[in-house]
């Protein structure tokens, strides 16, 4: 079982930053790829980032690229997603979550074992 708790989420101006963190308990963290989902009031739940277990290998959704940089420090067991130029359309609830190493880099939620509770970031225009 792996445990995940978000952090870092709140209210900014578009084009501020913000730094997410998923702080995770449990199983060993490092044997586990992580991504990044969103989802916003009346929408699917989306992909924003991954990253392999050694944090060597990492994807981004188009919408993300350039801007948001996903990081994993496995000595702290923590996951971070770097937000830059944040736009009102990236307001939304923010999920970490853990994958099992088959499915390092999946875009698709369902393939995704663990999940965090989320955390809100609202960017007002």
């Amino acid at each position: 079982q792996v445990q995940l708790v978000e952090s870092g989420g709140g209210l900014v101006q578009a084009g501020d930053s913000l730094r997410l963190s998923c702080a995770t308990s449990g199983r060993t963290f490092s044997r586990y790829p992580m991504g990044w989902f969103r989802q916003a009031p009346g929408k699917e739940r989306e992909f924003v980032a991954a990253i392999n277990w050694t944090g060597g290998n990492t994807y981004y959704a188009d919408s993300v690229k350039g801007r948001f940089t996903i990081s994993r420090d496995n000595a702290k067991n923590t996951v971070y997603l770097q937000m830059n130029s944040l736009k009102p359309e990236d307001t939304a609830v923010y999920y970490c979550a853990a994958a099992l190493p088959l499915y390092t880099g999946s875009k698709y939620p369902g393939q995704y074992d663990y999940w965090g509770q989320g955390t809100q970031v609202t960017v007002s225009s």
